[in-house]
């Protein structure tokens, strides 16, 4: 397994440039794939399969993708595999397992939040998704606004860690509701920090990061005993956050569910 990854090239623009990131799709695969293969001392055309995302994502970069995998597939007569993006995530906790048990599995990401109804590998019911800004959406921008890095999930992680969670009580959307919204988290802060003074930054994060990880935790819980699963697993990139990590895995265990997440390095894109 090989990753090239991009995120210190769009960190100079603060989020993903579309024509950037495909570039860098055309320049960067066709390495990866030979030292891959250098690496497991095989020939491509040993390969048994050839995939790639199908989506949802960015056009161009899809494109970019499925191109080079229909390429050698047709090339070296293998099959192509067209695989969606989100059902990687959400197998992404079962990796080298060979069977997937029914779950309610979080997906939470730059561009999704959703909960899915997991019956068995193939057979998903979406419970709720978000009707505006995802979760890692909301980070990116509150970061933004707070004049920190790209991505913003990670650099508000950083500094909500020496923060207080409970000085500023932020809104937390749709509470009775299986959907998810952030936009208003986003808007509750833009007007609060003309308001502030002093050393006020670390609380913020702090509590932008409960926020988030509250309404998350509460979702998960409420749709995990509404569909009567004892399992409860997360994935994207949003759930490399320790602090959501951790407090789902305490409240699974006080309800009673298993809490199953993957490795940090399989969660991100």
């Amino acid at each position: 397994s090989e990753v090239a990854s991009q995120i210190a090239e769009h960190a100079k623009f603060g989020g993903v440039v579309p024509e950037v990131a495909s570039r860098n799709h055309l320049v960067h695969a066709p390495r990866l794939l030979d030292r891959v293969a250098r690496e497991a001392k095989i020939d491509i055309s040993q390969i048994d399969a050839f995939a790639a995302t199908s989506g949802p994502g960015l056009a161009s970069s899809l494109m970019i993708g499925a191109s080079i995998a229909k390429g050698l597939a047709i090339g070296f007569g293998k099959p192509y595999l067209a695989i969606n993006h989100l059902e990687g995530h959400l197998l992404s906790p079962f990796f080298g397992e060979t069977e997937i048990r029914p779950n309610v599995s979080l997906i939470v990401s730059g561009g999704h939040t959703m909960s899915i109804l997991v019956r068995r590998l193939g057979d998903y019911e979406i419970i709720g998704r978000s009707v505006d800004d995802a979760a890692g959406e909301a980070f990116d921008k509150i970061a933004k606004l707070l004049g920190l890095g790209y991505p913003g999930g990670p650099e508000i992680e950083k500094h909500a860690i020496k923060g207080d969670p409970k000085r500023f009580d932020l809104p937390r959307s749709m509470p009775d509701s299986a959907n998810f919204s952030f936009s208003g988290l986003k808007t509750a802060v833009r007007y609060l920090l003309p308001k502030l003074k002093g050393d006020y930054l670390a609380d913020v994060c702090a509590s932008v990061e409960e926020a988030i990880v509250d309404v998350l935790i509460r979702k998960a819980i409420a749709a995990a005993k509404k569909h009567a699963v004892d399992l409860v697993t997360i994935s994207g990139g949003v759930s490399c956050n320790r602090t959501l990590r951790k407090q789902l895995d305490e409240a699974c265990k006080r309800h009673r569910l298993e809490f199953k997440t993957a490795e940090p390095w399989l969660c991100t894109d």
